[in-house]
């Protein structure tokens, strides 16, 4: 994976407009005049409201409320509060190292779940992969090793690629190889957050992409089928979804800057 087949993948039909269209929305949140005061307030809120959002995408049965007030014992919940409250901490590394990062964030995502030995350690041959989105065995480690090796150049690459295209990528990728066996989710759906910070899209991490992705769960599923059949129409389709998931999250967030301004 070069930046020339990411390059590709940007001029997809459709995938340009969609791309100018989720840009427009998440600059409108930028520019709110709340955030002046008040910009660490939403950040907190879609950190929650993400977490939320992913918890529940990799299977939990929690509402926001319970999670607000930690009342669960489920571990993909206190998993997922634990990987969005340490994302800002991670992206100064996040380009330069992130196997690094990805064992940080299973760490995290899995610290209720599994052995302690097995935390941030890549799943080996056998052992079996939780699969919530239904899309089928994963691959073998060692095809797993080669495309996490891809994922390290494309994103150590300077690049004139739009940060929502990487994004999506690197989140199809981590859910399609599914590197640990336990809370790939959301992992994957960290990082595909990880990776807008660092690019500069929403530097403060006031978007709950997760949220956009919980909305349209189902479509979720379907789209991310699609970027695994490898055809341009299927990735498509999958950073199309990736975008409309930010767009929702950013109109999450303004909502959150207007109740503020209301008080």
């Amino acid at each position: 994976m070069t930046s020339d087949p990411l390059r590709r993948i940007a001029e997809l039909p459709g995938v340009g407009d969609a791309v100018e269209e989720t840009r427009t929305i998440v600059d409108r949140l930028l520019g709110h005049r709340v955030l002046r005061r008040r910009s660490s307030d939403v950040s907190m809120e879609s950190a929650l409201r993400g977490a939320s959002a992913s918890a529940v995408l990799e299977g939990a049965d929690a509402s926001l409320e319970q999670v607000r007030s930690a009342h669960s014992d489920d571990p993909r919940i206190s998993g997922a509060l634990r990987v969005s409250g340490e994302i800002g901490t991670l992206v100064p590394i996040w380009a330069s190292a992130p196997r690094q990062v990805l064992a940080r964030l299973h760490a995290l995502a899995a610290a209720d779940a599994v052995p302690a030995e097995s935390l941030g350690r890549p799943r080996s041959d056998g052992e079996p992969a939780a699969d919530p989105l239904n899309i089928g065995a994963p691959p073998e480690p060692g095809v797993v090793a080669a495309r996490l090796g891809a994922l390290d150049t494309l994103l150590g690459a300077e690049g004139t690629v739009p940060a929502l295209v990487v994004s999506a990528i690197v989140h199809g990728e981590l859910l399609a190889l599914r590197p640990f066996g336990w809370g790939d989710g959301l992992i994957a759906r960290a990082a595909a957050r990880l990776t807008l910070v660092d690019r500069g899209l929403d530097p403060k991490g006031l978007v709950p992409v997760e949220l956009g992705h919980e909305a349209a769960r189902d479509e979720y599923g379907r789209a991310l089928r699609g970027y695994l059949s490898g055809t341009p129409e299927g990735v498509a389709h999958w950073v199309l979804h990736c975008c409309r998931a930010v767009t929702a999250g950013a109109r999450d967030s303004l909502a959150t800057c207007e109740a503020l301004k209301r008080g």
